[in-house]
């Protein structure tokens, strides 16, 4: 939604939004459980492990590692939620990326995506139970990833990925900071014996059928989309070769892979063809609306006869000016886009060696290099800046220096806001290169009988470049707004930097030559690395008789140590620092940790096995700048955990963990400065006169004067985009959590093939670091007359207005604090089932999500409102109350006939409805009222793949997900205040229609 006003240009809001596990072996009867879970689409918890009971102790191979702990355990099991997508559900999906996937399990919310153009940075991200993205720990095989703030998971090779393990609650006291909301596990194919090729083609197709959106824009005179659109092409490659080394002492393994988008303008939907206003007061229908800062050049002085009356260039091209209207609108959507154009390289090797018992070296190189385009509409000399201009200004005709400086003659100079789309000019485009480097080495081995270590190390590196193109500077405009005549030219009054003045004083907009003084491209570079040592010894304490006297095996341990070391270079182009600075900072912890996973009963009536775990995790944070001189803070970590299964076919789990997250480097460190924030003024001239609208008392609490409110004087937020001031807090303190999980596992010797898990979890995030929402401090200051929120908001000294390019004009102060408090509660439901019909097997997989409760406190003592159930404004993307995933995958019998598929696979995707958040009586919630938007329906969509195999090891896949094109809701711009883009939420809904896909994989 930034693309209706000014850039931003702090960075600050730049980056905000950024921003060992080894391989399960298992016994025989649960290797025959993993292949039932590989057909369906998810397992909520270790699933095979629990099957492995069935015939008493099994057959165990090996010790093996699950997410969420470091204790070697055969057949341990979770007492954490643990939803599992393997590789084979990938592919049914078509999923190229491992974004794609994610975003639709019911745990996750939809982050930033490709479908992000306006204000992305170009990066994907996982937002685990609408906590934040920042509040969820990504991991390679149990290792940190990147840069806490560089976190991109388009670095992750899909077609390595063995299985991605998604953990719920808290898990710092194993993983150290950022492990709040849980943690996503990527788990890797490290070793192979062979080549491996896949590649995949992918398309959408789309039919623009919305009579109702097309009629509102054919009478607004706008191009329509075309009917039936092909687009969206994605093309991916990958290889993967290995083999062992030594017989087969060690095994090496390298990776390439190639990615390419094409992108999707927004002209090419029906529901993002043009910026969705409401057309009455009560929100009950669409119209065509757009931004204030529109083609014609409008203006609002400042100083002179006519202070605070705003007049726009005739649309006849002559030096004439009117009354300025919504008639004059900007249409700003055609030009954006809703899927960006990206080209991707990845290429990686992954080693191991034995030398003995005693020690194995292991390591691994990734790379990425990461291109990406967004664009926008075209740029603007930017409404909410005073501009002088003199009244002698060449370019005015009579009639305008009359009304702006109160007579034809003056020499004086004039204040006045000017606005000017360049709508003759290229779009904007933020050009994004992401680069990441990844290194990890480790030894790992037996100490001595019982008794193993790992010690390792991984050093990353992001390298993010940014040229914002095509943008308009200001301080140029300003410069070329002052023009004179020389020898009967007209030329600048200021002639530095070669400057060609500007014509904005009618319709028809400067000259080639003035545009092109007034373009200038910005540059950002920032380069984040992350340092971290880590070095651990496990241990059975059995061997020396420390056992219950009621359990078989003895107490296992952990102990350890790490060290950690973040750091962050931002740099600015020298255009920007009048803005913003460039900014810096570092971060290292220092941590011990240590676990214990306690047998208690084992094998006893009605307790089959009782174990308990303990974990703990110590850590001392220094943070420094070059602008400060640092500080010390120390954070404690914890968990406690149970197990218990009465008998085999039930297992009882329960868990509470404290977990810590530190400030990140940006929230510390980073330069404050004036953004843009979705924002609608209730006080302003359009709002003030509707019904239901604030009283002049109210008003007055935000600084509204009351001559103004009386005469409807406050300039609209263009495009309802206002501005904030962001920025760095060095005084935070980490936030704290508290997480809770229960629930039963259940696998039933007389339903054989079926598991199923009910679990339920609260996480509650205490002194949240984040800041008072734009919106929010201006509803409550307007509601309650609290002096906190009214003493964040600054409007216009001069016209009263909130936005502006700098705090000289209005802004709502939202900068980094630690707030109040975050909580979420639900059930998770997952199951799965090899159904046996006679005619090939059918196995069904499930996962679900009931959401109980999604609440958010401001600020300590003032109260919180909770999102469940509702959507926009400040509550965001949506949040149904029940999500799910229902696949079924039939294996079809005499699929060695060429012409009979290997499986035929339907995945039903659930997403509950929503109501619109404003429309509450809530006093946090409340804002723009809607009937067309009162209610985003249920929205169900169906996936049809199949897969065919083929001589010589070739697997075909085809499919089409979105089966019937279903389109996304429309929804008026305004009320998109989180990831919206195209008047819809593209990362929570389908937002192209239809995607048929086709690929191949082979394996040599």
């Amino acid at each position: 939604m930034c693309q209706n006003c000014f850039r931003m240009t702090s960075v600050f809001w730049r980056l905000r939004s950024f921003k060992g596990i080894e391989m399960r072996k298992f016994t025989t009867r649960s290797l025959v459980m993993s292949s039932v879970a590989a057909s369906a689409i998810f397992t909520g918890w270790m699933a095979a492990p629990a099957m492995a009971q069935e015939d008493g102790a099994g057959q165990a191979v090996e010790e093996v590692v699950v997410t969420g702990t470091r204790i070697r355990r055969p057949n341990l099991k979770s007492a954490s939620p643990i939803t599992t997508v393997d590789a084979a559900e990938v592919k049914l999906q078509g999923a190229t990326g491992v974004d794609s996937y994610l975003a639709k399990l019911p745990q996750i919310e939809a982050a930033a995506n490709e479908n992000q153009s306006n204000g992305s940075d170009g990066t994907a991200g996982v937002n685990l139970r609408s906590l934040g993205g920042n509040r969820a720990l990504v991991l390679i095989d149990g290792q940190r990833f990147l840069p806490s703030l560089g976190v991109d998971l388009n670095f992750v090779p899909s077609v390595l990925v063995e299985r991605t393990d998604v953990l719920t609650g808290g898990a710092s006291s194993v993983y150290g900071s950022d492990a709040m909301s849980g943690v996503v596990n990527f788990i890797m194919k490290k070793r192979l014996d062979g080549v491996i090729v896949d590649a995949q083609y992918s398309i959408y197709n789309h039919k623009n059928d919305n009579d109702y959106l097309r009629g509102i824009q054919a009478a607004k005179g706008f191009k329509l989309a075309d009917k039936d659109v092909w687009d969206g092409e994605k093309y991916d490659f990958n290889v993967a070769a290995g083999g062992r080394i030594n017989e087969g002492k060690g095994n090496i393994l390298g990776y390439f892979g190639y990615r390419k988008m094409e992108a999707v303008r927004q002209d090419a939907r029906d529901y993002s063809n043009c910026a969705l206003n409401f057309a009455d007061g009560k929100g009950s229908a669409f119209a065509c609306g757009g931004s204030g800062n529109h083609a014609y050049g409008w203006f609002l002085p400042q100083t002179g006869p006519n202070a605070g009356d705003a007049f726009a260039n005739s649309k006849d091209g002559s030096k004439t000016w009117v009354t300025n209207d919504s008639s004059f609108a900007y249409n700003y959507a055609p030009d954006n886009y809703i899927l960006r154009n990206a080209e991707r390289y990845q290429a990686g090797g992954f080693l191991n060696y034995t030398f003995n018992d005693h020690a194995e070296a292991y390591g691994s190189f990734m790379f990425m290099d990461d291109h990406s385009v967004s664009q926008v509409a075209p740029s603007a000399i930017w409404s909410g800046r005073d501009f002088t201009i003199n009244c002698d200004n060449p370019f005015l005709s009579d009639q305008q220096k009359t009304i702006l400086c109160g007579s034809t003659t003056s020499t004086a100079n004039a204040t006045s806001w000017v606005s000017l789309r360049a709508a003759t000019g290229e779009p904007r485009r933020n050009d994004m290169r992401h680069t990441n480097y990844r290194f990890t080495a480790g030894l790992k081995g037996e100490i001595v009988s019982g008794w193993r270590y790992d010690a390792n190390y991984m050093h990353a590196i992001t390298i993010g470049q940014f040229n914002y193109q095509n943008d308009i500077n200001q301080d140029k405009a300003a410069q070329a707004l002052q023009a004179v005549m020389v020898n009967g030219q007209v030329v600048c009054k200021d002639t530095s930097n070669n400057c060609k003045p500007i014509d904005v004083f009618s319709a028809k907009g400067p000259s080639a030559e003035g545009y092109a003084f007034i373009y200038a491209p910005t540059f950002t570079r920032n380069e984040q690395t992350i340092d971290v040592y880590n070095a651990y010894v496990s241990g059975d304490l059995g061997q020396y008789g420390v056992k219950s006297p009621w359990a078989n095996e003895g107490i296992a341990v952990v102990a350890g140590l790490e060290h950690r070391t973040e750091t962050l270079d931002v740099k600015l182009d020298e255009s920007q620092l009048s803005y913003s600075s460039n900014s810096d900072g570092e971060v290292s912890v220092d941590e011990w940790f240590t676990e214990f996973d306690v047998p208690v009963v084992a094998d006893k009536p009605l307790i089959h096995s009782l174990n308990l775990a303990l974990g703990y995790r110590k850590s001392t944070y220094n943070v420094s700048s070059s602008t400060s001189s640092g500080s010390e803070k120390k954070t404690e970590t914890s968990k406690f955990e149970v197990r218990y299964a009465p008998t085999t076919d039930v297992l009882l789990r329960a868990s509470y963990n404290k977990a810590i997250r530190a400030a990140s480097i940006t929230e510390l460190f980073a330069a404050q400065g004036v953004g843009n924030v979705s924002l609608i003024d209730p006080c302003s001239r359009s709002e003030i006169v509707k019904a239901g609208a604030p009283t002049a008392a109210q008003c007055a609490r935000t600084g509204v004067d009351a001559t103004k409110y009386d005469i409807a004087k406050i300039p609209d937020t263009p495009a309802d985009v206002g501005t904030a001031l962001g920025g760095g807090n060095p005084n935070l303190n980490p936030e704290e959590a508290k997480t809770t999980t229960f629930g039963v596992v259940l696998t039933p010797r007389f339903v054989p093939g079926f598991t199923m898990s009910v679990d339920y979890y609260k996480i509650r995030i205490e002194g949240y670091i984040g800041s008072v929402p734009a919106q929010t401090a201006l509803s409550q200051c307007i509601a309650t007359g609290d002096a906190f929120y009214c003493g964040l908001i600054h409007r216009n000294p001069n016209n009263g207005a909130l936005y502006g390019s700098d705090t000289k004009g209005g802004y709502i102060t939202s900068t980094n604090v630690n707030t109040g408090y975050l909580e979420t509660k639900g059930i998770d439901f997952t199951a799965s089932y090899r159904l046996a019909t006679g005619y090939g097997d059918v196995n069904f997989g499930f996962v679900g999500t009931l959401l109980d409760s999604l609440e958010t406190e401001v600020l300590p003592g003032l109260g919180a409102y909770d999102c469940k159930g509702l959507y926009g404004g400040t509550c965001g993307q949506p949040s149904p109350k029940w999500r799910h995933n229902l696949r079924a995958t039939w294996t079809v019998p005499g699929a060695d006939r060429f012409y009979v598929p290997t499986s035929v696979s339907l995945n039903w995707r659930h997403f509950g409805g929503t109501d619109l958040a404003t429309n509450t009586d809530d006093q946090y919630l409340t804002g723009t009222k809607s009937t067309i938007n009162a209610r985003i329906g249920n929205y169900d969509y169906f996936d049809l793949a199949v897969t065919k195999d083929l001589p010589r090891g070739l697997v075909l896949r085809a499919g089409i997900n979105n089966l019937f094109d279903k389109d996304p809701p429309a929804i008026m711009n305004g009320l998109l205040f989180e990831n919206g883009n195209g008047n819809t939420f593209p990362s929570t809904y389908d937002p192209l229609g239809r995607m048929l896909f086709v690929g191949i994989s082979a394996k040599f």
